[in-house]
């Protein structure tokens, strides 16, 4: 399973938005040129981390601005602001129940499918948008 762009787009905006809110005015065309995306999806993800707290956006030409410090944002809020799955893996949900592992494969998987899923989440969890931006080389 491979997740959408929507993640990498969303910490390019606000990894921008650390590097140059107090530099330029950082529009949706500003942050769209750099990302090489059409401005719609720059606006509709804008919106999503808008919405989690996590940018403030003024309308019209006023920009964009992070809504907290760089060091509050962690990678892991990120990803929840923006995608829509919740869980890592999409377990199948029919397995066959008169096979010896279909019926046994919730019991083998589950514990594990939730431990890769809390360790993804705690190494998210440990990187903030401030070292992000640190490794902006301008």
């Amino acid at each position: 399973m491979q997740f959408s762009s929507r993640f990498t787009i969303a910490t390019h905006i606000l990894v921008c938005v650390c590097v140059f809110e107090n530099e330029v005015k950082v529009t949706s065309n500003f942050l769209a040129s750099s990302i090489q995306v059409n401005p719609v999806i720059v606006r509709n993800l804008l919106g999503l981390l808008s919405d989690a707290g996590l940018v403030e956006v003024k309308a019209g030409v006023g920009g964009t601005f992070l809504a907290k410090p760089a060091e509050d944002i962690t990678l892991l809020d990120i990803f929840k602001a923006v995608e829509k799955e919740e869980s890592l893996f999409h377990f199948h949900e029919n397995p066959n129940p008169q096979c010896p592992v279909g019926k046994n494969i919730h019991a083998i998987m589950d514990k594990r499918i939730d431990d890769i899923q809390s360790a993804m989440e705690s190494q998210m969890a440990q990187t903030t948008l401030a070292q992000l931006a640190e490794g902006v080389d301008k």
